[in-house]
């Protein structure tokens, strides 16, 4: 039970992660946490790389530890999934986000209910395991029925405690992208 515990609890992190890189109207530091650049022949993350700062609510200045490596980081940002067009000075990187499109939006929607569907699928996987674990320490006569049984019942209330915090996490990712 703790351990498909933890293992549910590991993928309501992973959920929450995805929809911090997932961009709303706003800017964050977060957006690029996924992304790498190409940094001495090594996939490097850009927040090993740089800073990352907003000093405006749609502007994000990234400040290389080493100049050398300002045009990589150019051109991950370019090349992600961000949709931006980052401006190069020499010293930083100057990355203005543009409005959101409907269209655009529904994208993003659509992004955050697959990695919900992908962490609620994690959790029942993590229920599954469980599950069988209880059945076989039934099966083995290790524990009674009746104890298994209630095992069982409080594994599918953790279970659904889990799903609902990623649901409850996605609804709120939906509402800050449908936020105008």
């Amino acid at each position: 039970m703790d351990e498909a515990e933890l293992k549910m609890d590991d993928s309501v992190d992973f959920a929450k992660e995805e929809f911090a890189a997932i961009r709303t109207g706003r800017a964050h530091p977060a957006m690029f946490a996924k992304i790498t650049a190409e940094y001495y022949g090594a996939q490097t993350p850009i927040m090993q790389l740089a800073t990352v700062q907003v000093p405006e609510a749609r502007m994000v200045v990234i400040t290389p530890f080493d100049k050398g490596s300002i045009n990589a980081i150019e051109k991950a940002v370019r090349d992600s999934d961000l949709g931006v067009n980052p401006a190069n000075d020499g010293n930083l990187v100057r990355i203005v986000l543009p409005e959101l499109t409907e269209e655009r939006r529904k994208e993003y929607i659509k992004l955050a209910r697959t990695k919900a569907e992908e962490a609620r699928i994690s959790i029942r996987n993590a229920r599954r395991h469980a599950k069988d674990a209880i059945d076989k320490l039934v099966k083995d006569s290790e524990v009674g029925e009746d104890e298994g049984a209630r095992a069982e019942k409080s594994l599918d209330t953790l279970t659904r405690k889990y799903t609902d915090q990623v649901d409850e996490l996605l609804k709120g990712k939906e509402a800050e992208l449908l936020e105008v």
